[in-house]
Formats: C-alpha cells, structure tokens, sequence
C-alpha cells in the first residue's frame, strides 16, 4: 500500500469476502475485558494473540506425543519426530524454501540474526570489512553486528533514513562497496510500519556478490514471502508475531551456505559422531539444533501456518490495508497528533506523538480504556533518535482488529486531550 493512495480507498468498507467478526471467535484472548472494557488488542507488532486451533495443538502435543524428537524408537517419539518435521515442511510451504532442510528451528529473530552474524558472518569478515544495515532496523539486527563487527575488527555502515521514514536508497547503493561483506535488512519496519524495497537492495547487495540477510519479523504475519523468488540468502521470522507460541522461530538459509557453516551452539543432536579427540557435526538443519528444542512450540507454529494459510496471505493483507487506511485517516485528524513515519509503502503500524503528552501517560490512560498499544522507544532507539523524540505511542493492527476498535483508540485520544489539556 502506498501512503499517496489513502484518500482513495473506501474506509467505510471492508472487504466482502473478509468475515473479520468470524475469525475473532478463533481467539480467546480478544473476548476478555480489562478494567471492565472489552480489550481492543492494537499491540500486534510486539506479540500476537493465538487462534484456539494454535493452543490446542500445543496442549494436544502434551498431551498426546510428549517424547523427545529424533532419538527414541518407541512409538510416542516417533510421533513427536513426525509432529516435529511437519512443522517443518510446513515452514518451507510457507516461505517457499527449495527444500526443508534450509528451515532451521530458532527461538526467534532475535536467534537467528546471532546465528548468522556468529556463524556465517563472522567467518567473511576481517579487519576493514563492513558490514551494511539500515536505519530502520530493530536492535536485534544491530548489536549481532556490532558485536562480529568489533570481535573482527571490521565496521557497521548504516543508509539512513528520509523524513517519512524510507531508506535513503542513493545512499544505501553508495554504502556497498568491495569492503561489503554481509547486508542485513528489516523486510517492514517494526517502529514505523514501513516496507523496504528488500527485491531492490538484494539486487544492488547481488550485484557485488553480497550476501543477504533480511529480518522478516514483521513481515510474515502481514504478506506472502517467498525465499526463492526474493533470492536473498537468510531470511528470519518468529512464530509469536504469525499467531504462533512464543519462544520459537525460524530461519531460511540457503542450503550451500548452511552446509559449509560452523555450529551455533554445540552439544547434543547436532552431532554424527563424538570423541574426545573431536567431532563430526551432523548435516543441517539439525548442526544448528543443538538439544532439545521447543517441540510443542514448533507444533503450534505449524498450526499457526496452517490457520494464516486457510485465510489466505492475500486477504490479510488487503484487510489490513483498508483499515490502516482508515486509522491513517482518523488519527492525522486528532488535533495535536503527529504521526511518525509516513512512507509510501507500509504495513499497520502507526507511530505518533501527542504534543506535550509522554507516550507513557498515552499507554497508561488508553489502557483505562481498555485499548491496548505499545509505548516506548520499541527496541529501535535509534530511529527515535533520527526523530528526536524519546519514545511514541504505537498501534499495530491485525487481521482480527477492527474499525470499531480504531474509533475506540481515537476516543481514548479525545480524553487524553482533555485531561492534559491539549
């Protein structure tokens, strides 16, 4: 979606084939009150609440297939192996990976970012090399840069960003160079919604033979992602932005680079053989599955790409694109509100700032009203400080919110104003 098309999208409608009042029955979470208020759940782009097909699929995995993957030859293992894999092959649909041992089980972006930046990274990467970020990004693909960067002696280059909260893309094309060893990217930005021209920048990253990692956090649960066609060689996603539990993730790795790859962590499952002298490591993906991992979690995560799937990538994100439509529209005509980041490319996130009101006396007296948001600098300090403010008022939708709920944030707005008197 595009920030110039806004006035021309009917906000008073939402797609006809989009039953968003069916699909809330699917989570329990958005039936509940707080402080006597039906909850209005705008916090998305933090975490996600789960459809009742996610939770039971993880109790159902206690309940009915609790062993540990790979190892046991008895009958509940072996389930657990099948409901482990699946999961897995399911990751692979969703991303349109050429195989399923290019999806490694991760606890997250935050995990996958450190395994590339500690593994692959680390092993391109010597004194004078850079290493290409952007302005944009969250704090989990900044300090596993810094840190290779420092340990290798090498440097962190950084695009910066336009008012409206782009990628000054003159700038990020300058910045790669024959010293570029590695380029990491958001796919969307979780601060400010905004989309990177990520097709772009890893044609540019290509063109010198650099290889690319993209964050894809925020990216998962809004759009349709596919590996194969973007070409980029890493590509992160966390199963409690998509609807999934939390504590489990995924990384894509092209299946060349994960083989030549050293192990994350060591220990136990990552192995072919082990003596005192020394160690075989198995193939991957298990080389980077060190233990045992988050089973049930993974299960659930598969649910999770099965329930997105049922509905449809596509429908999500022309949903969601009318309703930031309409919230983009309601909140630029609050007195006193100034959004922050306006690109003409975004997904349903809304940053702001009310005049003389501390984002955290915003999410406080919201909260009263029952209308959940993010407040804070939300792990990108410093695209706050590109803005030079301390911290914003977040609303990050979903496929389940709704326009009532966005009038219901809008209201919350109404009595800010006037306690503060603004």
């Amino acid at each position: 979606m595009t920030i110039d098309t806004i006035p021309k999208t009917d906000a008073k409608k939402a797609p006809a084939a989009f039953d968003v009042e069916r699909i809330r029955k699917d989570f329990p979470a958005l039936s509940l009150s707080v402080y006597g208020k039906p909850l209005a759940y705008l916090d998305n782009a933090a975490t996600s609440q789960k459809p009742e097909s996610v939770i039971e699929a993880e109790a159902n995995w206690y309940r009915e297939s609790c062993a540990n993957v790979h190892r046991g030859v008895h009958a509940l293992s072996v389930r657990a192996t099948a409901a482990y894999e699946g999961a897995r092959r399911k990751l692979q649909g969703f991303v349109n990976a050429a195989d399923a041992r290019e999806i490694v089980f991760v606890k997250g972006t935050t995990d996958a970012v450190n395994l590339v930046a500690s593994t692959f990274a680390k092993s391109r990467l010597d004194p004078g090399d850079e290493v290409l970020i952007t302005g944009l990004e969250h704090h989990s693909n900044i300090v596993p840069w810094q840190l290779v960067c420092e340990e290798r002696g090498a440097k962190l280059r950084v695009a910066r960003l336009n008012d409206d909260g782009e990628v000054d893309m003159e700038e990020f094309e300058r910045l790669l160079s024959s010293r570029t060893k590695m380029v990491a990217v958001s796919h969307i930005s979780n601060s400010l919604g905004t989309i990177n021209p990520v097709e772009r920048m890893i044609e540019l990253a290509h063109a010198r033979d650099v290889p690319v990692m993209i964050d894809g956090a925020q990216a998962a649960p809004h759009k349709r992602i596919d590996v194969q066609a973007l070409g980029c060689e890493f590509y992160a996603i966390s199963s409690h932005k998509m609807f999934g539990p939390t504590g489990v993730g995924a990384l894509y790795g092209r299946l060349d680079l994960l083989a030549s790859m050293r192990p994350y962590q060591g220990g136990g499952e990552m192995i072919r053989t082990v003596s005192f002298e020394s160690t075989e490591y198995a193939e991957p993906p298990a080389r980077f599955e060190a233990g045992t991992p988050n089973i049930a979690g993974a299960v659930g995560f598969g649910a999770a790409v099965d329930y997105l799937l049922a509905i449809g990538l596509d429908k999500i994100e022309a949903y969601e694109e009318g309703l930031l439509a309409y919230a983009t529209e309601k909140l630029s005509a609050v007195p006193g509100v100034r959004l922050i980041g306006t690109a003409r490319h975004k997904a349903a996130v809304l940053s702001f700032v009310i005049d003389d009101v501390h984002a955290h006396d915003v999410g406080t007296i919201l909260d009263q009203e029952g209308v959940a948001i993010r407040t804070g600098h939300h792990c990108a300090q410093p695209v706050m400080d590109r803005y030079g403010v301390p911290a914003t008022s977040r609303a990050s939708l979903a496929f389940y919110n709704t326009r009532e709920e966005v009038d219901r944030l809008i209201a919350g707005l109404a009595k800010i104003r006037e306690v503060f008197g603004v």
